[in-house]
């Protein structure tokens, strides 16, 4: 991949002539060198500098007008079923206990059709069929794009999660919100710009996908556990058990001065990100406490997302929107995935009631703000379901779907997408993306579009190359962009 004069690097870079700069001061000014980011911002809070966009994370411009400036993503971990959701197949019943002349290769041996216990109907003007476990969100499909023909590359959890979530199946690299925080930089200096809600936590393998891999790590997302209520327990270490706020400040200013003179000596990017996240966990104790605390909203608001722990988060996702954070992920399916192998009626039921009035909620409270225009909403996860029925160690049917990597659903939402629309088709089984593929490089192709972006020229150099979140791959999707 060549370089792009419109490549984005935003690290300080030096401003004093020099002809033939060191090998050190070159290191110095490169983009993966942080730490007078964060050095530069615990100066500024004591007023010793300006506001220089060298020594923060400040807004930027993307490359043409953006359409939306904020992204939320509903990640469904585990791998939805796209014939039990947003992709009807009346065809299936046919083929009830019977064999298909089609069965593609995935993880698991699968029999006969097996047609979704769930009723589908149509919703809204645009007269999309939406099956009955999302019929809250289904009021608000004449405002979504739904991709029905989306492929992954294998039928495997991890590899999916990270080519979802980060662009590629394999290496590691930065996740889709470190990106598109690397982009539009921070609109709030005193909270987290991606961050990352997950009640319960994944394991530490999982926690890749909302990694900044080779960005600085500033741009990585910041984890919330939001199983609980308490400020203290949703954020790890936020308040201090022993000392004051201005006996803290001065221990950072005194931290920084060290730092600055062991940095001086040798160029360590850890060191830089340490010196990032210290000075972020400071700041987020002025804004923390009352972005997160719903107590504020009115009752009707708390209502409209629902008392369980899902519409909590996502209406505090909402807060967060509002105060600035730029990527908000919200995890569903951590500890009860919906990698449903066997009693997916059941499974997949208790699961959609969790999100179904939430994800509702938002889009109404989006629209009442004057925020859905400019907010991209995604939801999906890494990969959908097989139409036939996987089969147990002893042959017969589990009443349950084996992953299907060929061909799946997500849908998008709000600012520059067009709504009330269906792109894209499976099989008239189900089996696979069969009318315009759409590759996961092809979704974010279409993310960033919305969000200003030319993906080819969103790039960070590292290790001799121009990289991007969409490889050397990717096509917009004009047909769904308003």
């Amino acid at each position: 991949m060549t370089a792009s004069p419109a490549a984005f690097h935003p690290s300080p870079l030096s401003t004093t002539p020099q002809l033939l700069p060191s090998r050190r001061q070159v290191l110095q000014q490169s983009a993966m060198g942080l730490g007078a980011l964060g050095l530069g911002s615990l100066l500024f809070n004591e007023g010793a500098l300006a506001n220089d966009p060298a020594t923060s994370l400040p807004t930027r411009s993307p490359h043409f007008r953006p359409r939306a400036q904020r992204v939320i993503h509903f990640f469904l971990n585990g791998g939805p079923s796209h014939v039990d959701t947003f992709d009807p197949k009346p065809l299936l019943a046919r083929y009830n206990n019977r064999s298909v002349s089609e069965n593609l290769l995935t993880e698991r041996k699968t029999g006969a059709g097996f047609p979704s216990p769930f009723r589908f109907r149509k919703y809204g003007q645009s007269g999309i069929e939406v099956s009955d476990l999302f019929s809250k969100t289904a009021e608000h499909i004449d405002d979504i794009a739904v991709i029905r023909s989306m492929y992954a590359q294998v039928p495997n959890h991890e590899p999916s999660l990270m080519l979802m979530n980060c662009g590629d199946s394999v290496q590691p690299r930065p996740s889709m919100g470190s990106w598109v925080l690397y982009g539009l930089g921070s609109e709030n200096q005193n909270l987290p710009g991606f961050v990352a809600m997950c009640p319960g936590g994944l394991p530490i393998k999982d926690t890749e996908n909302w990694q900044s891999a080779f960005l600085p790590g500033a741009y990585q997302g910041t984890f919330i556990d939001s199983q609980h209520k308490e400020l203290r327990r949703l954020i790890e270490n936020i308040e201090h058990p022993q000392i004051a706020t201005s006996a803290q400040r001065q221990q950072l200013n005194l931290l920084a001065q060290f730092n600055k003179e062991h940095r001086d000596q040798r160029i360590d990017p850890r060191l830089d990100a340490r010196i990032q996240s210290f000075e972020l966990a400071f700041r987020m104790q002025q804004d923390a406490a009352e972005a997160f605390d719903i107590s504020h909203e009115p009752q009707h608001i708390q209502d409209l997302y629902g008392s369980g722990v899902h519409g909590r988060q996502t209406l505090i996702a909402r807060r967060l929107l509002e105060r600035g954070v730029r990527y908000i992920q919200l995890w569903h399916g951590a500890g009860q995935p919906w990698d449903n192998h066997a009693g997916l009626e059941t499974a997949h039921r208790t699961l959609a009631g969790q999100i179904d009035q939430p994800i509702a909620a938002l889009i109404a409270d989006l629209k009442q703000r004057g925020l859905f225009e400019d907010t991209l909403i995604l939801w999906g996860g890494e990969f959908g379901r097989t139409p036939t029925v996987e089969l147990g160690a002893d042959g017969k049917p589990q009443s349950g779907r084996d992953h299907n990597h060929w061909g799946f659903s997500v849908w998008l939402a709000g600012g520059g997408i067009r709504g009330g629309t269906v792109y894209g088709a499976t099989d008239e089984l189900g089996f696979k993306a069969a009318e315009n593929p759409v590759s996961i490089h092809d979704l974010h192709a279409t993310m960033l579009h919305c969000l200003g972006f030319d993906h080819r020229k969103l790039t960070f150099r590292y290790a001799g190359r121009d990289f991007r979140l969409t490889d050397v791959h990717g096509e917009v999707i004009q047909q769904i962009c308003s």
